[in-house]
């Protein structure tokens, strides 16, 4: 039916009031928590920059609830208690609804007290030890048994028999070498066989551990190197194992911190065949993973600039967050945390993620060797996705925990043997 004027010019109005009202709404800000200098600005600057591109996306799809989208960027430096004021200062001073950030988990644990008290939500992108899952906490990144535990079986299966898991000296690495250090144990490697390594972030002098790892190595059973080094140190330890003549087919190393980004700044010729274990690779065939690419590059306006596995972590924690807060009709966190149990969005490997009740995601599992373009290529990938999990069954004390957060349990580390929520997690040294 075709509209008188005066009902075409109230329709008119009509739509531009409604378009007036979104452009004049508060926007919702989100809180972008990484570190764009010292140590760690290697692995996290890049993540903001995802970011960024993911908020400006969504912006573009008109923004969420009928309300654009605001970036609030800090910069906690590589400094630890810097995160917890970072992130105080994002929830209450700039009433952020969400915040995406945290690489190393000694940052992750410095700020939970902060989203805790002020009852906010914290997307954590990054693979890490386990031992923990927390209320305003959602874990996009991979527990133990979806990247550490999967990685040792697959060299198991290559025939390694002696192992050195070197780290950086804080309760990732630690903790994941625990867990490993048992594992390894429970499947009847001599603890002769296994040698521990830690040093401090930045270490830059690798040439007396290299030469231990080199002479460790040098027995006769086939060794590799499990490395939960974290940040500019990487660049240091690979330089000194081509220094060295170490190649991936005398010592294998596996990283579980090591991605594209990293390798962006080393010449990859000597470290062919290495490899590292994520949940993604930029090398991943699927057209998912082809968009995100070209959505990356003509953001950045560099087609030089990679993708890495933390990227798509956030890339599907946001997009987690944005139909959490549509199912709930709000931003208010609580809101958000009781709609987030349940929600499934699009991998960039062809699959789904499907958020948990230990708030931990189902992530595919892959082993990547690096090639001479300082790309992966993947040898090795889990049948489907692999649920998270927070406590590892390897450690006694967390042998008999779960995590759920919906009712009637409610609780992070219940106890199925007391049938009781134990309150503080347990202390891993």
């Amino acid at each position: 039916m075709k509209l008188a004027p005066l009902s075409a010019t109230l329709l008119a109005a009509l739509l531009g009031t409604s378009a007036l009202a979104q452009d004049n709404a508060e926007p919702i800000r989100i809180g972008i928590l990484h570190s764009l200098s010292g140590t760690m600005a290697i692995s996290e600057t890049t993540l903001k920059d995802a970011m960024l591109m993911l908020i400006e996306q969504q912006n573009a799809k008109g923004g969420v609830l009928g309300r654009k989208l605001e970036a609030v960027v800090v910069d906690p430096a590589s400094d630890w208690p810097l995160f917890a004021e970072k992130a105080r200062e994002l929830v209450a001073g700039d009433k952020v609804s969400a915040v995406f950030g945290c690489w190393t988990s000694v940052s992750r644990k410095s700020v939970l007290p902060v989203f805790r008290e002020l009852d906010s939500i914290l997307f954590y992108p990054v693979q890490y030890e386990g031992e923990e899952s927390e209320r305003n906490v959602f874990y996009t990144g991979a527990a133990p048994n979806q990247q550490a535990i999967p990685a040792v079986e697959y060299l198991m299966d290559q025939g390694v028999e002696r192992w050195v898991l070197a780290g950086t000296d804080y309760v990732y690495p630690r903790t994941t070498n625990k867990i490993l250090e048992q594992f390894l144990k429970d499947k009847g490697v001599a603890p002769d066989d296994i040698m521990i390594n830690y040093t401090p972030f930045g270490q830059s002098d690798w040439q007396t551990i290299v030469s231990d790892i080199k002479a460790f190595g040098g027995t006769g059973k086939k060794t590799a190197v499990v490395s939960t080094i974290n940040g500019d140190a990487n660049v240091p330890f690979y330089k000194e194992l081509a220094n060295q003549g170490i190649t991936a087919d005398d010592i294998p190393v596996v990283a579980f911190s090591v991605g594209e980004e990293e390798l962006a700044g080393i010449d990859t010729a000597p470290l062919v065949g290495h490899m590292a274990a994520w949940n993604y690779f930029q090398s991943v065939d699927d057209q998912a993973n082809y968009d995100f690419i070209d959505a990356w590059h003509s953001y950045t306006g560099k087609d030089d600039r990679v993708t890495n596995d933390p990227m798509e972590a956030h890339y599907i924690g946001f997009n987690m967050w944005v139909k959490a807060v549509e199912k709930a009709g709000s931003t208010d966190p609580d809101k958000v945390i009781d709609a987030m149990v349940g929600i499934e969005v699009p991998n960039l490997s062809g699959g789904k993620a499907v958020m948990g009740k230990d708030h931990h995601i189902t992530k595919p599992v892959m082993v990547g060797e690096i090639n001479e373009d300082g790309q992966f290529d993947i040898v090795w990938e889990s049948e489907g996705e692999v649920a998270g999990d927070a406590w590892s069954d390897f450690l006694p004390e967390s042998k008999p925990l779960i995590a759920d957060w919906t009712q009637p349990i409610n609780c992070g580390n219940y106890n199925t043997q007391t049938k009781t929520c134990g309150g503080a997690a347990p202390v891993i040294n």
